[in-house]
């Protein structure tokens, strides 16, 4: 008995060799104006029957490669550079070591970015602790309050204009 089909995963048949419009915009959830975009812009090549446009296996394999990398941040042509290795008949070696590399690269590049949001994370959390422990105290207008709390930016800003002044 097959398998019951829910509504957001259509069913489709992966020995089909042709593909409407209709078809990868269901399969892929993504807009007729995004697969012209793309057909636009050389990424995929589907052939006309009319107005209607035929894809093949090749263009929703393209189609899903070119979703796959903008969704961890390639752009359009960092992707069409890797789809047009496809084409150099060596068994896809080169699109892969090159795919691979970009994806390192890419993967470098987003740690890097994720311990520098870390950093600036813990800072405004002991800022936001110092603040709400100032608050507690009382209110910084009252008299005779004196708001006591730097960053560790000011701390290093007024450590480095010292260091100038001497």
């Amino acid at each position: 008995m097959p398998a019951r089909q829910t509504a957001t995963e259509p069913s489709f048949d992966v020995d089909r060799e042709i593909f409407t419009i209709r078809d990868l915009v269901k399969e892929c959830g993504v807009t007729a104006r995004t697969l012209r975009f793309y057909e636009e812009k050389g990424l995929l090549s589907p052939r006309r029957d009319g107005l209607e446009r035929l894809y093949t296996r090749r263009d929703r394999a393209r189609l899903k490669y070119v979703l796959m990398g903008r969704n961890v941040g390639f752009s359009l042509d960092e992707v069409r550079e890797m789809l047009d290795l496809y084409d150099l008949g060596d068994g896809q070696e080169t699109q892969l070591r090159v795919a691979l590399s970009k994806f390192h690269e890419r993967l470098t590049r987003l740690e890097r970015q994720k311990t520098d949001i870390e950093r600036v994370i813990d800072e405004l959390r002991r800022a936001c602790d110092t603040v709400g422990r100032m608050l507690e105290r009382g209110a910084p207008g009252e008299p005779g309050m004196k708001p006591r709390f730097r960053t560790r930016a000011a701390r290093s800003d007024i450590a480095g204009e010292a260091n100038r002044r001497s």
